[in-house]
């Protein structure tokens, strides 16, 4: 590559993955919806929603829906996730829907779904995962639901017999919901062992409530999503007497950034995570090697 015939940031980023020896980046935590939704969604972050925690969130990645996906192949992110999520019910079939057809026509999307505790949960799930879903997004904050809800026990039992990894904000940030925190989640386990679930943002702020749970389930794994950058570390520290624990899940962690949803580079969450000087072979592991694994690619 010549870093003069690519945008700084990507130039950047090659840089990063060069010296990693690593093919790309895969990347388990990237919001692709319809466009309208995801304004709403930027609607809500301009207008600083309960759910933000009050912070000021400017999007960095505002460009339209094509511009996006080129932008994360610029950077070097060879597979993706097109996360979305139904804030209420009668949303997921559709969503689902749209999801299928992105990954159809967009080059290294990992084909995501979604649920919502109904009546049909079960059902819509089932067609997913046949359709072809690699990975599910699970939002208890934006969806205040239980997950341990009985209308998604069925759900979570097709996922854990599939094999089929759910990505889940389950943690209290950035604003505590009523079904957030550790305790539902060990419920769902309890009933579902098999389950793969990846704790999203590393559980914040909860971190080491999720790395106990991580501890005793071998199917779960985390996503660094917005972990140790300077935004979230001033407000929601990661512990670092807690750094030990998750070296030790280095097989486990993934990256996770949240794009196009950032209030600071993408570059920023790779160097946040260069600087824990957890070595290179984890940065290797959490950057491609682990959700290369995972996901087959």
């Amino acid at each position: 590559m010549n870093d003069h015939h690519v945008p700084p940031e990507a130039a950047e980023i090659h840089r990063f993955r060069t010296r990693l020896g690593l093919p790309g980046l895969i990347d388990v935590h990237t919001h692709f919806m319809p466009e309208r939704v995801l304004h709403k969604v930027w609607a809500y972050f301009d207008a600083n929603g309960p759910l933000t925690g009050g912070l000021a969130w400017p999007i960095t990645y505002r460009q339209d829906e094509a511009a996006r996906a080129a932008l994360l192949r610029e950077f070097g992110v060879r597979a993706f996730t097109s996360m979305l999520y139904p804030h209420k019910p009668g949303m997921a079939r559709w969503l689902n829907a749209w999801a299928a057809d992105f990954a159809h026509r967009t080059p290294g999307c990992l084909h995501t779904a979604t649920l919502h505790p109904e009546p049909d949960t079960e059902a819509y799930v089932r067609e997913a995962v046949e359709a072809g879903a690699r990975v599910f997004k699970a939002h208890v904050q934006v969806g205040a639901y239980d997950p341990a809800d009985e209308l998604l026990q069925r759900a979570w039992g097709v996922l854990a017999e599939a094999g089929v990894p759910v990505v889940i904000h389950c943690g209290s940030g950035p604003a505590r919901g009523k079904h957030t925190g550790p305790e539902p989640i060990a419920r769902v386990l309890a009933r579902h062992p098999r389950l793969r679930l990846i704790i999203a943002h590393l559980g914040m702020p909860e971190y080491e409530d999720f790395l106990d749970l991580a501890e005793r389930h071998d199917q779960v794994l985390l996503d660094t999503t917005m972990a140790f950058t300077d935004f979230t570390e001033g407000y929601l520290p990661f512990p670092r007497r807690a750094l030990p624990r998750l070296a030790a899940l280095g097989d486990r962690v993934l990256l996770g950034s949240d794009f196009p949803n950032l209030p600071y580079p993408y570059v920023h969450q790779l160097h946040a995570l260069d600087r824990l000087g957890l070595g290179e072979e984890w940065l290797r592991a959490v950057c491609h090697d682990n959700a290369a694994r995972l996901f087959g690619v």
